[in-house]
């Protein structure tokens, strides 16, 4: 990777932990995993790598990430109230300057924490009434992952099986180590689906510490410190952005298929023939692509990342042109070569990073998920270790990451950096130069194997081994085996001038 203008990095923000567990679901008989920074999934096709990734953004769409208190929609519907002014954000929360000095009293008082039940009323209620009504009565879940999985009824992931009942229950949990926060469960047969929920009303949203001298605050000041403990109250939402597995040719194509579809939607385009569908995945991601824009406020942090992977993997730079039409037309600009490439006539190679790369330089910000399947795809075995890196930089950048992969190569980087990140916690400065950015942390990842079986285990990293599932041992030593016996076979062969059978 470049060593030029490497920006400055920081501990991974804390995330409440987030515990997702299904069973039935897809092609899945069991699994029960939590989320960390990076959470890798590895394992055979058809196994439901891309059915969880497709469930968690599908959860992340319903509860605007996974923070500590669930509130979708609210605050970004509040931040629109007088324009989003901190004084239409007041009406809305507190009723009278002495509520909120009776808030400032609470978050002054050093004899005990804050918690959530501190809160006004009028808060604590239209958290609760949006948790349960929106979430349960409007069946947001269901329509979202009818939307995602392109299906007619959630019914149709249930696994088909003998050996399993016709129910498919998902489970989400946000719990801290030392509190839960909420959870979330939903199960469904074919005829319909049940869901319940439980926020903890008396979890602590500030320690005593965290205030000092707040007396003096007024109700305007303390709007501005409310984002702190309602995360969702700042109007910059979380993010999720999904690259999948088609997107190289997503990326070949999308012009045309976007303007077939507008040009068909007009009236006299419409027909009484049936119109193919996208999932709700693969329609976000051509829509990111339709609307990109480059006037975003970038993070220097996450386009660091962009320019390496330009100067060092693509050996060129992925460019935007506006045309009249209004749909951009992406392009790519060879090093020492003066003229653009259109992507139609590019590398596969380029086509899989690029909408990576656009992304990276523009769209995602810290505490924004990304989910990326088979990053590795059409990759050179070292440019799939700079996707390692890559991957690393962007957890020091604050973004959740979930990969799918099935490159051991990607998997051996990843071991290595966890190894840089154990050298850097213990106070070793001998190590690589690329640590100042690239480095990850034990419990920073987790990686999952998905079986033919239905049943989802954790892959442990081994300091010894690193992250190697048995699968890929197994392939190993079958492989080596071989070349074994064919080696013996071919000298045999030689010594005593023996002709194939």
């Amino acid at each position: 990777m470049s060593e030029t203008k490497k920006p400055e990095t920081s501990e991974v923000p804390k995330y409440p932990n987030v515990e997702i567990a299904v069973k039935n679901f897809g092609p899945i008989a069991e699994a029960t995993i939590d989320l960390r920074p990076l959470t890798v999934f590895v394992g055979p096709s058809n196994t439901g790598k891309t059915y969880f990734s497709t469930l968690i953004y599908a959860l992340h769409g319903i509860f605007d990430g996974f923070s500590r208190i669930p509130l979708p929609a609210i605050f970004r519907s509040l931040s629109k109230t007088d324009h989003g002014s901190q004084k239409g954000l007041s009406a809305a929360f507190f009723s009278s300057e002495e509520e909120a000095q009776h808030i400032v009293s609470k978050l002054a008082a050093s004899n005990r924490p804050f918690t959530f039940s501190d809160l006004p009323q009028e808060i604590r209620k239209l958290a609760m009434s949006n948790f349960k009504d929106s979430i349960f009565s409007g069946r947001a879940l269901e329509v979202e992952l009818g939307r995602c999985f392109d299906i007619g009824s959630v019914s149709e992931i249930i696994q088909k099986t003998d050996s399993q009942t016709d129910e498919m229950k998902v489970a989400l949990k946000v719990y801290e180590e030392s509190q839960a926060l909420w959870n979330f469960n939903i199960k469904t047969d074919k005829s319909e689906a049940i869901g319940d929920g439980y926020l903890n009303e008396d979890m602590i949203l500030l320690t005593e510490n965290k205030w000092l001298a707040a007396e003096s605050l007024d109700l305007e000041e303390l709007l501005v410190l409310c984002p702190e403990i309602f995360p969702g109250l700042n109007v910059a939402q979380r993010e999720r952005y999904y690259l999948p597995a088609a997107r190289s040719g997503i990326m070949q194509s999308h012009r045309v298929i976007a303007s077939s579809l507008v040009g068909g939607a007009t009236r006299a385009g419409l027909t009484p023939l049936a119109v193919p569908t996208f999932s709700g995945v693969i329609a976000d991601f051509m829509q990111k692509l339709i609307l990109h824009s480059e006037t975003t406020e970038p993070d220097e942090r996450i386009t660091y990342l962009a320019d390496t992977l330009e100067s060092d993997v693509l050996a060129g730079q992925i460019l935007m042109k506006p045309v009249p039409g209004g749909y951009p037309e992406f392009l790519y600009h060879p090093k020492q070569i003066e003229d653009e490439v259109r992507l139609t006539r590019v590398s596969a190679m380029v086509s899989e990073l690029a909408p990576l790369v656009l992304f990276l330089r523009s769209g995602i910000h810290f505490n924004d998920t990304l989910i990326i399947e088979e990053p590795e795809a059409h990759l050179h075995p070292g440019a799939q270790t700079d996707i390692a890196l890559t991957l690393a930089g962007l957890v020091r950048a604050g973004v959740r990451v979930v990969v799918t992969t099935h490159s051991d190569w990607l998997l051996k980087e990843i071991a290595n950096l966890i190894r840089i990140g154990e050298l850097k916690r213990k106070g070793v400065q001998k190590v690589k130069k690329m640590a100042q950015v690239h480095w990850l942390l034990p419990e920073e990842v987790g990686t999952w194997w998905f079986q033919t079986d239905g049943i989802v285990k954790q892959i442990p990293f081994d300091p010894t081994e690193g992250i190697e599932p048995k699968d890929y041992e197994d392939v190993a030593d079958k492989l080596y085996d071989s070349s074994v016996n064919l080696q013996d076979l071919l000298e045999e062969v030689n010594r005593e001038g023996k002709e194939w059978d």
